[in-house]
């Protein structure tokens, strides 16, 4: 499979100004990761609130500043790229927010909010050609052409999120990244947005970058998965393997809460409980940053940081594994 995004030691890092008696802070959003995503597949990121995943999703379209590393992209590298370079790799690359709703402009007609990528980016176009590039989109994502010059407070959340990827989706990009965007939704409009996602794939060769804490979810819609903890990556892998036999310590805690639909099953898994909070990234632990909830750690774990590396065809980041 060809490679569509390449990210190499990749950092996020937030500073916060320090105040009369604090020193400047710093957040280490995304720490250092490495990975790569191929194109047509839909590849899941996962973790706890406060794992990166948002800030890593942001970062690679530019909304979070990328601190240092690389990410390439159709040869433009995401980390050091300009203004015109940008607007190239947002002609390629699109975002589809969590909260459908507060992701519109309320003073923008449903025409006006589709059309406007379009006319950012290819200022040259007519506006004819606009507006039937706009009817067709929407059409495409099940939208009707009589709902044009609505606002979005007419609209549910689910439309809401067609509006959203409408958006996304008039430029042809060859990647959606998705941050949570069936999370703010009820569960039978969910299931249409991720079903509408997984047909517009298919009909337009899409590569899909699907974060979301719903672990579900992301078996039924995902071809790999990446587990991240504290900004880093913990395991990466096949989703079969992943979530057949799960290697990292805390992708096995993760998956163990996932509810299973037979009661009998489910009344007797046993639950791997984490002991304490996810430790704050302004001072994520020395070594492996798992290690102050890690049931299986060693000493190493405290002053080393692991290296990810192939175990068994997952990428892992674990000491104690062989």
């Amino acid at each position: 499979m060809k490679k569509i995004l390449e990210i190499r030691d990749l950092k996020i890092h937030f500073n916060i100004a320090g105040g009369l008696f604090k020193p400047k802070q710093t957040v280490h959003a995304v720490d250092g990761i490495n990975f790569d995503v191929f194109e047509g597949e839909t590849i899941g990121i996962v973790g706890e609130s406060g794992c990166g995943k948002s800030s890593l999703a942001r970062g690679l379209c530019g909304l979070n500043k990328i601190t240092s590393g690389s990410a390439l992209f159709n040869n433009i590298d995401l980390a050091t790229a300009n203004s015109k370079e940008w607007n190239e790799v947002h002609k390629q690359m699109q975002f589809i927010f969590q909260d459908p709703v507060a992701a519109l402009d309320p003073r923008m007609t449903v025409a006006e909010i589709i059309a406007e990528p379009l006319e950012t980016l290819y200022p040259e176009m007519k506006k004819t050609a606009v507006m039937d590039k706009v009817l067709a989109t929407m059409k495409l994502v099940g939208l009707s052409h009589n709902q044009i010059n609505r606002y979005p407070q007419e609209f549910s959340g689910g439309q809401c999120q067609r509006i959203g990827i409408a958006r996304a989706l008039i430029l042809e990009p060859k990647v959606l990244i998705c941050d949570e965007s069936v999370s703010a939704l009820d569960v039978s409009i969910k299931a249409q947005i991720i079903n509408l996602l997984q047909e517009l794939q298919q009909k337009l060769k899409l590569t899909i970058i699907f974060i979301s804490h719903d672990l579900g979810i992301v078996k039924h819609i995902c071809n790999r998965i990446l587990v991240m903890y504290l900004g880093n990556i913990m395991e990466l892998g096949d989703k079969k393997s992943i979530y057949a036999t799960p290697l990292h310590p805390y992708t096995q805690a993760l998956l163990s809460a996932v509810p299973v639909a037979n009661p009998n099953i489910e009344k007797n898994k046993q639950v791997q409980l984490l002991d304490g909070d996810l430790p704050s990234p302004l001072k994520p632990p020395q070594g492996c940053v798992f290690n102050t909830r890690c049931p299986q750690a060693i000493d190493k774990c405290h002053s080393e940081r692991p290296q990810c590396r192939l175990i068994n065809q997952h990428m892992v980041s674990c000491h104690i594994l062989n």
